[in-house]
């Protein structure tokens, strides 16, 4: 494995079978764009069996009997520094968002913490132009980059045992949707009854990696 690699990135293992590129700094769309066209184009690697795409990462799986850690990580590397052109058309997405009140049960806690009115908040939540950065942790979950700085707030400190799908969420830098009823530690600041997921279509997910996404209040609280 060659000694130079750009900077920017780190490289390390995963077991026997794969390996994680991460990209340093705060959350980027260029570089995102980046790892987005890495994971589209097929054939890239020899031996490699699966590509997924992370918030700043990329993890590779491959056949150890095709190739190496070693190898892999060189030509990850030299792809990395120039990589191909692929084709990523986003889909645009409308959600309509019930705010605040029992729809929204952290809003007033979580615009209060930021210094904010929740009038405020949700208006400028909703003026924000947000894009799906990746899916996963939950099916068919979007990690949406585009927060406005100012509405970013921690993670709960003690996650509920219980988060309805349709939950529109803040968590650290970003926001997201809940597409199913499940634990979380994200804060709630309301409610869509968009389905974002669906398991009798053949792309049961509606987000997809690149995908646009605006919230548009049906009534502020």
């Amino acid at each position: 494995m060659s000694d130079q690699k750009p900077l920017g990135y780190d490289i390390s293992d995963m077991g026997e079978r794969g390996l994680v590129l991460t990209a340093e700094g705060p959350l980027d769309l260029n570089v995102q764009e980046k790892i987005w066209r890495l994971t589209k184009a097929d054939e890239l690697w020899p031996g490699v069996t699966l590509k997924v795409a992370g918030v700043n990462n990329l993890v590779v799986l491959f056949d150890p009997d095709r190739t190496t850690f070693e190898a892999l990580a060189d030509q990850v590397s030299q792809t990395w520094a120039d990589p191909p052109e692929a084709d990523i058309a986003p889909a645009e997405h409308i959600i309509p968002v019930r705010y605040g009140g029992a729809s929204g049960y952290d809003l007033e806690e979580v615009a209060a913490s930021v210094c904010m009115s929740t009038e405020d908040y949700v208006s400028r939540h909703a003026e924000g132009a947000y894009v799906v950065m990746t899916v996963g942790a939950y099916p068919g979950f979007g990690f949406l980059g585009g927060l406005d700085p100012a509405l970013a707030v921690p993670r709960r400190a003690s996650p509920r045992g219980r988060v309805e799908a349709g939950a529109v969420m803040i968590g650290g830098a970003q926001t997201a949707i809940m597409t199913t009823t499940s634990p979380s530690g994200w804060n709630v600041i309301g409610q869509t009854d968009a389905e974002l997921l669906d398991l009798s279509r053949a792309r049961p997910s509606t987000f997809s990696p690149g995908d646009r996404v605006r919230f548009v209040p049906e009534a502020l609280p």
